[in-house]
């Protein structure tokens, strides 16, 4: 599953179940189409993984301004 939206750009999210039962979901960054940034946990639920995901994109985003 891939989120690509012009206002996260270079930036996009990838969501996908883990393991064998896929119970529990892990996000993905990728800057320029390269893995940049990876989840240390995983979550509960794909919306949940969604939405910490997101919350990273936009810390990385705000850091640009600097």
């Amino acid at each position: 599953m891939n989120d690509i939206q012009s206002d996260t750009y270079p930036f996009s999210l990838d969501v996908e179940p883990v393991g064998e039962s896929g119970s529990l979901f892990q996000w993905s960054i990728r800057k320029n189409g390269k893995l940049h940034q990876r989840s240390d946990r995983k979550h509960p639920t794909e919306a949940k993984a969604r939405a910490h995901g997101e919350a990273e994109i936009e810390r990385l985003i705000r850091g640009r301004g600097r």
